[in-house]
């Protein structure tokens, strides 16, 4: 969450930054929030005050009775004054809770180097396309999803039926390119990350430190019965590893990377790319992530996007970079970079990848602070992190540029040492097939 202090000491800059984020809405939530904490310092004085006349009583009956004199007048006002006392504490617990809540909701502010805009149009491609050839042919002009029943790497069918809409089922060699492309992605950032295999299963308070909840709970699989969620991204159990701890600024910073299936409801997302690979409820991931020093994130960002980058290069594939927009922005999102891949069969750009620095906004929700050498107190952390790669829509991309005019899938040469020695999908003689 954002600092309070700084609803306080620059609120003018506050709201000029959310402003940035074109969502008029913001600003009402910013304005009460400026009014609950003006009322948490207004009781805080009273209660201050209240506390101070009490002890100053206190004393005053004290030498009275030591007199032996009337202090019933004085007893009665502490009597009063305790009541007062306990209902401004009552009402200090209330008004933090809400103004908690509130904050919660309110996004991180953007980058001051984060350009203006309202939506996804105005994102920026500042690299690429790199890698794109100057056309393609008829052959890779094909879906994936018509591609992989072909060939019969992809039984979508059988998924639904097995769990419903928006759940896929990769199948033979397609099963196995699915977990080549994570070992990959593994085995590239293993030279700074650290390798953790994180539960799938997090409590609320582990998705509030991300941001996402409360606000997008709607997106997100709830056991209710235990008060667990399905993780939506390895970010979420990856951040708090460090939650409620105080780190020392030697041990900065610190690199993790998970492969774990993803889980997402992506309630506001019913009918968009809903067809084979670009869109489900359960996908496998790798993702990277790192704790830093506010003075060295920057560089820690880009290290993301050259990693992310040159791993999708390495496979072969039409790319692009684009910088996300203020309006743009992730709720937690300070800076963000997308990487996408050209699909031709889909004639899409796909996002494959979201690189992102989220400032302190996040070791705030989850006291994630460290210690400076030689200095008193602690300052918060920053964190950031990216998807090394995620299977659904790099899949489906290998599968529609690698499409031969046989129909056979040529397999990226990167992938062969986890392939179990092939180096193509072949064509499946129609007998053959997964039939229904």
């Amino acid at each position: 969450m954002i600092d309070v202090r700084l609803l306080r000491s620059q609120p003018d800059v506050v709201r000029a930054a959310l402003e940035r984020r074109a969502k008029p809405e913001l600003l009402e939530q910013l304005d009460h929030a400026i009014r609950l904490d003006v009322r948490l310092r207004d009781i805080v004085a009273e209660r201050d005050t209240a506390r101070a006349r009490i002890n100053d009583v206190s004393k005053q009956v004290a030498a009275l009775r030591r007199d032996k004199q009337d202090a019933e007048h004085l007893v009665a006002e502490s009597r009063t004054l305790g009541e007062r006392e306990k209902v401004l504490d009552g009402e200090y617990g209330e008004v933090e809770a809400v103004l908690r809540e509130l904050l919660l909701q309110i996004p991180n502010l953007p980058h001051p180097d984060v350009s203006n805009g309202t939506g996804s149009h105005d994102n920026v491609v500042v690299r690429g396309p790199l890698q794109m050839p100057a056309a393609f042919a008829t052959h890779q002009r094909v879906p994936h999803w018509e591609t992989g029943v072909e060939l019969g790497i992809l039984d979508a069918e059988r998924a639904v039926k097995i769990s419903g809409a928006m759940f896929t089922m990769q199948r033979g060699l397609g099963a196995t390119m699915a977990r080549a492309l994570c070992q990959f992605a593994l085995d590239r950032n293993a030279d700074a990350f650290e390798e953790i295999r994180p539960p799938s299963l997090v409590t609320t308070q582990t998705l509030t430190v991300t941001g996402q909840l409360p606000k997008f709970a709607d997106d997100a699989y709830n056991i209710g019965r235990d008060d667990l969620w399905a993780i939506p991204t390895a970010e979420a159990p990856l951040t708090s590893l460090h939650a409620g701890e105080i780190l020392h600024e030697s041990a900065l910073p610190l690199r993790y990377m998970a492969f774990s299936p993803c889980f997402r409801r992506e309630a506001g997302s019913a009918g968009r790319d809903t067809r084979g690979m670009l869109r489900s409820h359960e996908f496998d991931k790798v993702e990277i992530f790192a704790v830093t020093t506010p003075e060295t994130a920057s560089a820690m960002l880009d290290d993301f996007v050259e990693r992310v980058t040159s791993t999708i290069a390495a496979l072969g594939m039409p790319y692009r970079v684009l910088e996300i927009c203020s309006g743009d922005l992730g709720q937690s999102h300070y800076r963000s970079y997308d990487v996408e891949v050209y699909a031709p069969g889909c004639d899409q750009w796909l996002e494959v990848s979201s690189i992102s620095w989220f400032s302190d906004y996040q070791a705030r929700r989850g006291e994630i602070r460290f210690r400076r050498e030689g200095k008193k107190g602690t300052d918060f952390a920053h964190t950031l992190n990216a998807s090394a790669l995620a299977v659904p829509r790099v899949w489906a991309a290998i599968v529609e540029n690698f499409r031969n005019a046989d129909g056979s899938v040529t397999i990226p040469a990167v992938l062969h040492p986890y392939m179990r020695g092939a180096t193509v999908i072949p064509v499946v003689p129609a007998a053959a097939t997964h039939s229904s």
